[in-house]
């Protein structure tokens, strides 16, 4: 039935491209997160064009949708879903044209959107730490997240320039939650950067680390999965672990505003990048995590391309890692408390 609506959508998208201009798509997704021969290969099978932008943060896009741009789809990160949905900013995906089906059951109905009745996931994965074997010892990864505390990686740190992921890796560190709203526990993660950033000397990235760690520039960098995963497979001396303490686990999803233009188009575009081709030449452009278990259970498998790769192959089930959840006085104080730190 599904394959029949898909079907009736797409000829009624090629009959209407005969009898009026061609329909436009517009579409807000993370940078360098998709293969972009997709978009050609979309715009041709629904005859539209796609205007594709991109950006570089959760908040960075929710400013622009604030400013009155409009998009057919978007990819937000979990807790950006949550506030959205309490915001009444998206609309519910229609489930006769997206199926869930083959998605990874341990990516659905998650707590920022409990029955997937809004997004729709894009690419999963964790925060780790990436570190070159040969200049790391192997005793030191047992202290986790404290590692980068030790004085003998002084000045040889990349830290992610996040303040929710700088205080994932503090509280963790600590032993808290990741959402913590406790003001103690906030202040003992405020000291643990502050003792981070002022006898460290950390140089703080942001996608300049894959570079920059390709290259072995510095002895440990805190990452994200997909990253590591492109990196363990460009320099053979790098290593990836997630710190027993727990971590940040993230799930992108591809949603619609409620106030898209082409909600139909939005709705094909989805079940198109959801399919078991679009997640293959993704995963295999992008190096994050797919969320179609056939195309992940073959990557991780030994004849896949992902075949022993760490960082690729997602800890799952772990009870010490949490998805983020939205609050907006926690983030602001989070950010006000970074810049304090950053400022040092």
């Amino acid at each position: 039935m599904k394959k029949l609506s898909m079907l009736i959508l797409v000829l009624a998208f090629m009959l209407a491209g005969c009898n009026s201009e061609t329909k436009t798509l517009k579409v807000f997704n993370w940078g360098v997160y998709m293969d972009a021969s997709l978009i050609d290969e979309f715009e041709e099978e629904y005859n539209v064009r796609v205007v594709y932008d991109e950006f570089d943060s959760n908040e960075s896009m929710y400013t622009k949708l604030m400013s009155g741009e409009k998009y057919d789809v978007i990819v937000p990160s979990d807790y950006m879903v949550q506030r959205l949905i309490e915001e009444n900013l998206l609309q519910k995906l229609d489930k006769n044209v997206v199926s869930l089906e083959n998605v990874l059951p341990n990516v659905l109905n998650q707590g920022f959107d409990p029955n997937n009745e809004y997004s729709a996931p894009y690419f999963w994965g964790n925060v780790g730490l990436i570190y070159d074997k040969t200049q790391v010892d192997a005793k030191d990864l047992e202290d986790g997240w404290n590692i980068l505390l030790n004085e003998k990686y002084k000045g040889n740190i990349y830290f992610y320039d996040s303040e929710r992921d700088a205080f994932l890796v503090a509280l963790k560190a600590l032993g808290y939650s990741a959402n913590s709203k406790v003001d103690s526990q906030l202040n003992e993660a405020f000291d643990w950067l502050t003792q981070l950033n002022t006898t460290m000397e950390p140089i703080y990235v942001t996608d300049d680390v894959i570079d920059n760690m390709i290259a072995g520039n510095k002895a440990i960098a805190v990452v994200y999965s997909g990253d590591a995963a492109y990196i363990l497979d460009e320099n053979e001396d790098m290593g990836y672990f997630v710190p027993e303490e727990g971590t940040n686990l993230w799930v992108d999803n591809m949603v619609i505003p409620a106030n898209a233009e082409n909600p139909e188009l939005a709705n094909a575009w989805i079940a198109f990048m959801l399919s078991e081709d679009a997640q293959t030449r993704n995963t295999l452009e992008v190096g994050y995590s797919t969320v179609h278990k056939d195309v992940w259970e073959f990557m991780i498998s030994d004849e896949g391309d992902y075949a022993g790769n760490d960082a690729y192959a997602v800890r799952v089930d772990y009870s010490k890692d949490e998805i983020f959840k939205y609050d907006e006085e926690l983030k602001v104080k989070m950010s006000d408390l970074w810049l304090k730190i950053k400022a040092q």
